[in-house]
């Protein structure tokens, strides 16, 4: 099973919540944490690395919080895990970190490298704005497997309802 670290997954959560509440005010770290079940301190590890790396700001006092530096339409969830994670490595052979000495000789290398440059491609183009509007699946994206696929067969004209008189 290929999984995201958790890491990855409470910062694009995170995000989410920073980016409903952009133009409105910052949005405070403990409503973030209660809204998605996440700790303070953890959090507080996760938006510094997203603050370092320029996609949301902090605003101090009271009111204050976190906000986003860029419009929801312009963070791509792509941007928030290569913050936070690093480059889509769906393999060791492929972390940079890590690196292979097979890499001439793998036949599967080439396999892996493809299909991580799918997933991050796919992730550039879904946007904090597309999660916040929820039409990540409006977009020309395949359905996911197991979903019911929409056709442009007619629609069934409803059975005519029967009127019942009352005996009154």
């Amino acid at each position: 099973m290929l999984r995201l670290s958790r890491k990855g997954q409470y910062g694009v959560r995170a995000m989410f919540e920073i980016a409903r509440g952009h133009g409105n005010k910052p949005v405070p770290i403990k409503e973030i944490a209660e809204r998605q079940a996440v700790s303070v301190a953890y959090l507080e590890q996760i938006l510094n690395k997203l603050k370092n790396g320029g996609l949301i700001r902090s605003v101090k006092g009271p009111g204050g919080g976190y906000v986003l530096s860029k419009k929801p339409e312009d963070v791509s969830i792509s941007a928030i895990l290569n913050e936070l994670e690093g480059p889509v490595a769906i393999t060791s052979c492929l972390d940079p970190e890590e690196g292979c000495v097979r890499v001439d000789g793998c036949v599967t290398y080439m396999l892996w490298k493809s299909l991580g440059e799918k997933i991050d491609a796919f992730l550039r183009t879904v946007t904090l704005k597309d999660l916040i509007a929820g039409t990540l699946f409006n977009k020309n994206f395949p359905p996911r497997a197991g979903s019911p696929r929409r056709t442009s067969r007619p629609r069934r004209p409803e059975a005519k309802k029967l009127k019942v008189k009352s005996s009154k």
